[in-house]
């Protein structure tokens, strides 16, 4: 062994200003969220500012949903980077010889939990982790046990959280590049209610009474708002696929209001814009979405991703920014170049890109509505 490698062995020396791993539990305490430990004498002035997340935010529950076998997972864990060392080498859970027990922690959960609706549907609940700051997407290996239990003529519905422009860019940036599965087309829901909002209507506030704009006729808002419905029909034909729109409807929504919605998504591109109403009717609510769905999955398709992963990073932001969010350009400020740098450094430049943004606006602003 060298010098080098048994200094690497007997200590890691890590920087303690890297570490980028944090407690999990989850507890409805915003308080946990900036806390200060290491303050016992015990600690040996090892005292620095660390945070609790919750389990959807963990980086476990991420590897978790792209985790293709138990094998693959304990790999997973492995790689994961909590640090890096005072010369910038990353520091993983494998160097800290932890990987073996977080495997043991999580053999049960790898199991995907089956669960069924009112009507008996077999159903997976299996992983969630934050579409604004994760890739938001529920487990391959749900997706895959899906697909065998349906059969070669069956349909596996899979979620994508938040939208067009975070949750279905990483499932098939990500997600797919991961599983190598290959979907047939993309169901967008949306409400009259959420297009009003994008159309300009005025705020929500949650446990106060919804402004009258939301629960009267506004034929006006809702097509002001379809602009941003429109924009993400967009973002899933970039990948290729056909899309149907599914308007969940609400029992203040008018005639007028849904064929709006309907006449727009389709001007717009998409295959179809269907009414359902299974939230009141069930499976019956339903029917015409999913005879929608079939014939788009029957339609010619040619998936592909939208970018390639060997390009650096700044390109493939730039790509995503300016495809997906509808940016004039991208701005790399100083910080965000230094982790840049450092992590096209430590040999992660050639990964699909995991953007963090918020889920309430197609921009970086969550008050910009519309597109």
């Amino acid at each position: 062994f060298t010098s080098k490698e048994i200094k690497a062995f007997a200590r890691l020396d890590i920087d303690a200003s890297t570490i980028t791993w944090q407690r999990v539990l989850d507890t409805n305490d915003r308080f946990l969220r900036k806390i200060t430990v290491g303050q016992a004498a015990t600690e040996k002035n090892m005292s620095r500012e660390t945070q609790f997340d919750i389990a959807v935010a963990s980086e476990i529950m991420a590897v978790l949903a792209l985790t293709t076998s138990l094998a693959d997972m304990r790999e997973r864990l492995g790689k994961m980077v909590v640090a890096s060392s005072k010369e910038g080498v990353p520091v993983t859970a494998d160097d800290l010889g932890v990987t073996g027990a977080l495997t043991v922690l999580m053999k049960d959960a790898i199991r995907p939990n089956l669960m069924q609706t009112l009507e008996g549907t077999p159903v997976f609940v299996h992983a969630g982790p934050f579409a604004n700051i994760a890739h938001g997407n529920s487990s391959i290996l749900a997706d895959k046990i899906g697909l065998k239990l349906v059969g070669k003529d069956g349909f596996v519905v899979t979620e994508a959280g938040f939208g067009a422009d975070i949750g279905m860019e990483k499932f098939f940036n990500i997600k797919c590049r991961s599983s190598g599965l290959v979907p047939n087309c993309v169901v967008l829901v949306a409400t009259v209610r959420a297009l009003k909002m994008h159309g300009g209507g005025p705020k929500v506030t949650a446990g106060q009474p919804l402004p009258a704009e939301y629960t009267s006729e506004n034929v006006d808002l809702v097509s002001a708002g379809c602009a941003n419905l429109a924009k993400h029909i967009e973002n899933a034909q970039l990948f290729g696929l056909p899309v149907v729109v599914a308007i969940n409807q609400f029992t203040t929504d008018t005639e007028v209001e849904l064929k709006t919605v309907r006449d727009i998504a389709k001007g717009a591109g998409a295959f179809d814009a269907v009414v359902s109403n299974n939230w009141a009717e069930g499976g019956l609510g339903a029917i015409n979405l999913a005879k929608a769905v079939e014939e788009a999955c029957k339609q010619p398709a040619e998936f592909k991703f939208l970018y390639d992963v060997e390009l650096s990073i700044e390109e493939k932001i730039e790509i995503i920014a300016k495809k997906v969010y509808g940016a004039d350009g991208i701005e790399i400020l100083p910080e965000a170049r230094k982790k840049i740098d450092l992590y096209t450094k430590q040999g992660f430049g050639n990964l699909p890109m995991c953007m963090a943004k918020t889920h309430l606006s197609l921009s970086h602003d969550p008050e910009l509505k519309g597109r």
